[in-house]
């Protein structure tokens, strides 16, 4: 795909076009799901150049590949719900049971570093943990809205199952790189009635 002009003004009138050309407004759940699915990938963007940054583990390295490997699945899962139903066309990426395996390898292999939950955490642990738990949070509102497209259209489950996955591992991680940062983790107070 080449894009030679970045504004052409035709949603200048509420509307835009799917990948196959068809005209729909631009509060369609469909491109709601897509558009929020962009908004986790640019989220997930902003912890891998703060990954960049930090040196104090050659481990996170690996994260920052694994994070870029999840941006370049949410690129295909955007192309995927930004297709009308029924539509395909030659090299269509796709989401599949090996993606949602490789995220629960993910998930197995940083866990083995922390100790369990015995409480609920509020997001934190530092910048970088801290943004990973924003971008669980998206990547929530991106399989909501992917639900209640669900619900109207045709949706591939496998885009809901690894959405969902997805937010499990980026709760993992933000709990892992705080570790691996030597950032504190705080966990819930439960108010108490007095």
């Amino acid at each position: 795909m080449r894009i030679t002009k970045v504004y052409t003004k035709t949603g200048d009138k509420g509307k835009t076009r799917l990948a196959g050309g068809q005209p729909v407004w631009k509060d369609a759940l469909r491109v709601e799901a897509y558009g929020t699915v962009d908004e986790l990938s640019a989220v997930i963007g902003v912890v891998r150049a703060q990954l960049l940054k930090e040196q104090k583990d050659t481990r996170l390295a690996q994260v920052e590949c694994e994070l870029r490997w999840m941006q370049n699945k949410l690129f295909d899962l955007g192309g995927l719900l930004a297709t009308k139903p029924g539509q395909s066309f030659p090299n269509m990426p796709s989401i599949d049971a090996a993606d949602v395996t490789r995220l629960e390898g993910l998930i197995d292999s940083w866990q083995m570093d922390l100790q369990p939950l015995k409480e609920f955490i509020l997001p934190g642990g530092g910048t970088t943990a801290s943004m990973l738990h924003l971008a669980r949070t998206l990547c929530r509102r991106a399989e909501r809205r992917c639900v209640s497209l669900l619900r109207k259209e045709q949706v591939d489950p496998a885009s809901i199952v690894f959405l969902n996955r997805l937010s499990d591992t980026l709760f993992v991680l933000a709990r892992w790189v705080a570790h691996a940062l030597g950032e504190p983790e705080l966990l819930w107070e439960r108010t108490r009635p007095t």
